[in-house]
């Protein structure tokens, strides 16, 4: 029988884009995107978002290794890694969803997770939205229940790819993505859990990102999505 804990997935997507991102972002970022109809239900939060369960599943044998080297963890942050020095929106993506879904409750505080996590953000307020990355950490209490269980995460990226709706509006007007340069991108992979007495468990774990990729800058995030698309 699989041991319980407090548990909880840093990648629960409950959290959406607010109001006034979501405007930015699909005025200012890809005006076309607005016609094509997953990337609307994406932009506006539609559809129902990823929910972690409160016991993943267990490991099983042979997990995927990563395709992404996660960077050393910066002071001040605990166990949250430096964001890496990347140009391409994709690699970047995998190395952020890598991030988001690693944690360590053992040797990080809550605020350590969150100023860490701001480290990977873009500076840019007007397409920043904070509230969407922010959210995916435990309220205080949450999370201290979880540092009483020892509970930390790693992550393993399996891939990463331009959903086909934001290729197509790419294709369809490439200039339109010059303003704010900014990128979805959707990442797949798995998360493994570990708590106190030998529990924990697996499960795959997918999320979609705008990333914003300035030419001859390195990337930064921008938000998480309310929902995955594919």
């Amino acid at each position: 029988m699989r041991k319980r804990s407090p548990s909880f997935t840093l990648s629960s997507y409950g959290a959406g884009w607010s109001t006034n991102r979501r405007i930015a972002i699909a005025a200012s970022v890809i005006a076309v995107l607005l016609a094509i109809t997953g990337i609307v239900a994406l932009l506006t939060g539609g559809g129902n978002g990823h929910r972690a369960p409160d016991v993943a599943s267990p490991a099983p044998a042979g997990s995927p290794s990563s395709t992404v080297t996660a960077p050393k963890p910066s002071p001040g942050s605990g166990s949250v890694p430096r964001p890496p020095q990347i140009a391409e929106p994709v690699a970047y993506a995998k190395a952020a969803a890598q991030m988001l879904w690693s944690y360590d409750t053992r040797d990080t505080s809550r605020d350590q997770q969150l100023a860490g996590m701001l480290a990977w953000m873009t500076t840019e307020t007007k397409y920043a939205d904070w509230a969407s990355v922010s959210g995916q950490v435990p309220d205080p209490v949450l999370w201290s229940r979880m540092a009483d269980q020892d509970q930390h995460a790693t992550a393993h990226v399996t891939e990463g790819h331009y959903p086909g709706a934001f290729k197509q509006a790419l294709a369809e007007d490439p200039s339109a993505i010059t303003e704010a340069y900014i990128y979805v991108v959707t990442v797949n992979g798995k998360q493994q859990i570990a708590w106190k007495k030998g529990g924990g468990g697996a499960e795959e774990r997918a999320v979609t990102l705008a990333v914003q990729c300035r030419p001859s800058r390195d990337c930064t995030l921008a938000a998480i999505a309310p929902s995955v698309t594919q």
